[in-house]
């Protein structure tokens, strides 16, 4: 309220320049009259900025929560669709005739090996570091370095390259570029053998890894080494339903002995332990629904209340010879400022709640939010009803004014 009140003290230039079009020569004129209503206005710009701050907030954070959800969902599932082999039956082994199913668009391999680093046991992922985010979605939040993109190119430029979680960097005191002698399985002898990686980057998190060490490097390089470029592992990313894509997969995959596959859907509803299990969908429709019905009414009130308040004012007008063109400039230029006021006011502390909001639960998701998701369709449909309320109300408002104006005149 203090700055609409400090606005329509001070902002008389700012006005003069926006509302030009629909005052004319009148611009200085009306804006006397409305500063003389200051109050009002302020309390109008007010409330349409807190019906605003409500629906933006609300929409903003739970499309981020619907979203880091999903993250959830596939950082555990690995993708929309998961097929999971054993090293005897490997997945990769159908990677063309499940590439060709219709609703699939992509399908990556991933190669799910086991290698000592000193006398620990950890799990190794061999990727294509070019083509992996074809299937799956890797966070910047998966990395120590937060950038996804410059992790994976810096992968594939160095043949030998591994990223190696926190846990192991701390334990073995590794430095960027430090050389890492690992003990792979060769599929010749099945015995263990040294085999020489360079330490490229720090990963934190990978599609169906465990939470706790593990390593990534590139399939080709341990295809070589290992004498084998089976793949344990692939991810199918879906157009359509991905419980559905995971039953024609389980089909093809049929005759392969220990082979797992799991849709996204399941994933989401076995994730029990985090709050992003609940789902808020019902909720969101009914506050956002509300939230639009609040942000159409909030202008129209207060230019219906204006104009019960003004009713002598605009008959004083009239006697004067105003024409409805100039009658309409003191209304249109109200509901302009109210409008314009109040959506700019409201977008920022709606966006400044909802980011505050998931920095508060950044430590209940997993991995936390990289930012706010825009729901810019929401966003659209919320602006639309604004101005379509304001329109309706100041043209409301015109038709009653010259009525009441005449009634006002009749009883003097």
């Amino acid at each position: 309220m203090r700055l609409g009140k400090l606005y329509m003290a001070r902002g008389q230039k700012s006005f003069d320049i926006l509302s030009r079009p629909l005052t004319g020569n009148l611009s200085g004129t009306v804006f006397a009259s409305l500063r003389r209503q200051r109050r009002r206005l302020a309390q109008g710009i007010a409330l349409v900025a807190l019906a605003a701050a409500f629906a933006v907030s609300t929409a903003a954070f739970n499309t981020t929560y619907d979203s880091q959800a999903r993250v959830d969902a596939e950082l555990t599932n690995g993708a929309d669709v998961l097929v999971q082999g054993t090293t005897p039956a490997p997945a990769g082994s159908k990677l063309a005739e499940l590439k060709a199913l219709p609703a699939v668009a992509a399908a990556e391999p991933i190669q799910h090996r086991f290698a000592y680093v000193g006398t620990d046991l950890q799990d190794l992922y061999g990727i294509d570091p070019a083509h992996i985010q074809a299937a799956t979605h890797l966070a910047n939040a998966y990395f120590a370095n937060h950038d996804a993109q410059a992790t994976l190119a810096t992968l594939a430029a160095q043949a030998d390259g591994v990223l190696v979680s926190e846990e192991t960097v701390r334990d073995f005191q590794l430095a960027m570029g430090d050389h890492l002698n690992l003990r792979i399985q060769h599929a010749g002898d099945n015995q263990y053998h040294l085999v020489p990686f360079t330490f490229v980057g720090v990963v934190r998190e990978f599609p169906t890894a465990p939470k706790d060490s593990f390593l990534v490097a590139n399939a080709s390089y341990v295809a070589q080494q290992t004498g084998t470029g089976a793949a344990e592992i692939v991810l199918l990313k879906t157009q359509g339903d991905p419980e559905a894509v995971a039953v024609r997969a389980r089909q093809i995959v049929t005759g392969l002995s220990g082979i797992k596959v799991t849709g996204i859907g399941a994933a989401q509803k076995t994730i029990g332990s985090s709050l992003t299990a609940v789902s808020l969908r019902g909720l969101t429709t009914l506050e956002l629904s509300f939230a639009v019905l609040l942000v159409a009414s909030a202008s129209g009130l207060i230019l219906a209340l204006g104009l019960a308040e003004r009713k002598k004012t605009f008959a004083t007008l009239i006697v004067l010879g105003a024409k409805s063109r100039q009658l309409g400039a003191f209304i249109w230029s109200e509901g302009l400022i109210i409008m314009l006021g109040g959506a700019l006011l409201g977008l920022t502390a709606g966006l400044g709640l909802a980011e505050l909001l998931v920095k508060m639960l950044t430590h209940v998701f997993d991995p936390p939010p990289e930012g706010l998701v825009m729901p810019w369709g929401y966003f659209a449909l919320l602006a639309i009803a604004l101005v379509i309320a304001t329109v309706v109300a100041v043209l409301s408002a015109v038709a009653a004014t010259r009525r009441s104006s005449v009634e006002v005149l009749r009883s003097l």
